[in-house]
């Protein structure tokens, strides 16, 4: 039988990766809106915001594999917004 807290855990494993996975939804989208391929500043939010998730429900398993590679992830999307604000006046 599947307890609460194992639930509570997958779901918020799949929270994080759809919120991982709309981000190209939102790309996609918004490319076909500009009639070529442009990356909003949404994508990346959604990047960080999935990404941070992902790295809670892995390190939750444990898994050093996922947990080194969202980590890495979510630096570099911090650097991109970063980069992106730096650019606006």
């Amino acid at each position: 039988m599947i307890k609460f807290n194992d639930t509570l855990w997958l779901l918020i494993g799949f929270l994080g990766q759809g919120i991982f996975g709309a981000r190209f939804v939102v790309q996609w989208l918004y490319s076909e809106y500009k009639k070529q391929s442009v990356i909003p500043v949404s994508f990346w939010y959604l990047s960080l915001v999935g990404s941070g998730v992902l790295l809670v429900y892995s390190v939750h398993i444990g898994d050093w594999v996922f947990i080194a590679g969202f980590s890495l992830n979510t630096l570099i999307y911090i650097r991109n917004l970063m980069l992106i604000k730096r650019k606006k006046p």
